[in-house]
């Protein structure tokens, strides 16, 4: 995995809730990304090639073993893994249940044992808390990210990323924080993430979030624009920009923009380049 980091930075030139297991937060640590692994975070729409190139490197390319998890889509059976993420010639399984009986399962797993990479489709993610919360399938996932491996994931599948999950009322997803539907799957901590922010008009939802929340970060993903995290590096890729809201005011707005190649510390929540 170290080469795959290092093909990776050639391609770019270079409170509430309890830590992963095998993460450690410093008193100094505001927020962490994954200790081993990569995460790249989708905020939905059509990706570019860079977002895609990202994936494929990280992943193994033609070697790659994809785990493929549509359930947070209304319509799984319409849903499909995004061609231009996933390598020509990768392995790609699909995995998806509604019966957490099934989740918890091993035969269910096994796929995931394998895997160098999983990719979360869009869609709602409180169905994706609600089938695989809890459950071994939920274990298995982070043990592909413990293994050094590739979490990716668009839309919902980005914000289930997160420590505090946004928008994760079963109502609609107008709801920013819905009691019951607050834990997210927590590759990074810390941290909520929101997508299709720009194209939704969606700016300055996250401010609420934080408020009720101190000592949260939060990362709004414009479409076509992905957070790549490893370690507490996070770098913008794609179209558009990713939105910071730190709980400060910024030139009279509650967030401050990130464009693409710039790149951010999640331990001291600072701009580190572009």
């Amino acid at each position: 995995m170290q080469r795959r980091g290092f093909l990776v930075a050639t391609l770019l030139g270079a409170g509430a809730f309890e830590l992963a297991p095998g993460q450690a937060r410093t008193q100094a640590t505001k927020a962490s990304g994954p200790p081993k692994g990569s995460l790249l975070i989708i905020g939905g729409g059509k990706m570019g090639p860079e977002i895609g190139q990202a994936g494929r490197q990280l992943s193994g390319g033609a070697d790659a073993h994809w785990v493929y998890i549509p359930t947070a889509a209304e319509n799984v059976a319409d849903t499909q893994p995004p061609g231009n993420l996933i390598a020509s010639g990768a392995s790609v399984t699909t995995l998806h249940t509604w019966d957490r009986k099934r989740a918890d399962s091993e035969a269910f797993v096994a796929p995931l044992l394998q895997a160098t990479a999983v990719y979360f489709g869009g869609g709602r993610q409180w169905r994706i808390v609600d089938a695989y919360g809890g459950t071994r399938t939920e274990r298995e996932i982070r043990g592909v990210l413990d293994r050094g491996g590739l979490i990716a994931g668009t839309s919902a599948g980005a914000t289930i990323q997160g420590s505090y999950l946004v928008r994760g009322s079963p109502e609609g997803n107008g709801i920013v924080m819905a009691q019951g539907h607050e834990r997210g799957f927590g590759y990074m901590q810390n941290v909520a993430i929101d997508q299709h922010v720009l194209a939704r008009g969606r700016a300055n939802d996250m401010a609420q979030v934080v408020a009720a929340h101190p000592g949260h970060l939060g990362i709004s993903n414009d479409e076509g624009t992905a957070a790549l995290v490893q370690k507490n590096t996070l770098t913008v890729l794609g179209r558009s920009v990713i939105l910071i809201t730190d709980g400060a005011m910024h030139d009279g707005k509650t967030y401050y923009t990130l464009p693409a190649g710039s790149r951010f510390d999640l331990a001291t929540w600072a701009v580190i380049g572009t």
